[in-house]
């Protein structure tokens, strides 16, 4: 048997915890000394206080829990439950990281107002590019990322299985959605003959006589100082945007921070 308190250092919970829980009926001690007023637990009844804390943690109330156990679900079923919270859970912490990435880049493009270089932006001219690519529609702007990302990873199997090999770096280019949103091209450059049947796409991207250009170092996912950096370039210049600048990835290492893409933007004179 064991005291209130190791039982309480066994399972992880406060000896709080264990008295609320003998309270509402969750668990009560196997014994109470009659005198002393002690609690004492078995070994045994650590099985029931993981339940009620994984429980707990799927969100469910002391009574739901309560209603749970009595009712006696079984392990498999109990497994269920937790793996559907852990997938929710890791969602949401995924989502959360990317909304963090999101704040930050938008605090630095707060914090460099004024005094952003726009000494890097390069005036050139694009000629045409063949790229075979994978499309899909996103939100908006700031739902790109969790698109391409899995557009890019089917993209190069697909190229093998369609025997077709990369001859350049990847390009990724946007358009608007005639439904809405974002239309989304996630492709790289080939030198197979064009096609526009099925998912697999090699189109021609057509020249651009005159675009704004600048490379951005680091993660896609902060890119926002670097298109602001542009968008102020292009206003100060006199020039105006004819388009979603085009996204082309120079060097791209299995740390996303090393990455360095140029940014492309098509210009008119304003």
């Amino acid at each position: 048997m064991f005291t209130i308190g190791d039982f309480a250092r066994l399972g992880r919970v406060s000896i709080r915890m264990l008295r609320h829980y003998d309270a509402t009926g969750l668990l009560h001690p196997a014994r109470v000394d009659a005198t002393s007023g002690y609690r004492y637990y078995s070994a045994a009844q650590l099985a029931r206080l993981n339940r009620v804390i994984a429980l707990k943690d799927l969100g469910f109330t002391l009574s739901q829990v309560q209603e749970i156990l009595d009712e006696k679900v079984s392990n498999e079923e109990l497994r269920a439950m937790l793996r559907l919270r852990q997938a929710e859970l890791e969602t949401a912490v995924k989502a959360s990281a990317a909304r963090l990435v999101q704040v930050e880049a938008r605090l630095r493009s707060i914090e460099s107002e004024g005094h952003m270089s726009t000494t890097d932006v390069v005036i050139k001219s694009l000629p045409s590019v063949r790229v075979a690519e994978l499309t899909a529609v996103a939100p908006d702007l700031n739902s790109i990322g969790p698109v391409i990302g899995p557009l890019y990873e089917a993209l190069l199997p697909r190229l093998a299985a369609a025997g077709i090999t990369p001859s350049g770096p990847g390009v990724a280019y946007y358009e608007d959605a005639p439904g809405g949103g974002i239309l989304v091209h996630a492709g790289v450059q080939v030198s197979a003959p064009v096609t526009a049947d099925g998912e697999l796409r090699v189109v021609d991207l057509p020249p651009v006589e005159t675009a704004a250009t600048v490379v951005h170092r680091g993660s896609m996912e902060t890119v926002l100082p670097s298109v602001q950096t542009l968008g102020r370039w292009i206003d100060s210049n006199g020039y105006r945007s004819a388009g979603y600048p085009r996204e082309i990835s120079l060097e791209c290492p299995a740390d996303h921070d090393d990455w360095v893409t140029e940014l492309q933007e098509p210009i008119t004179p304003a």
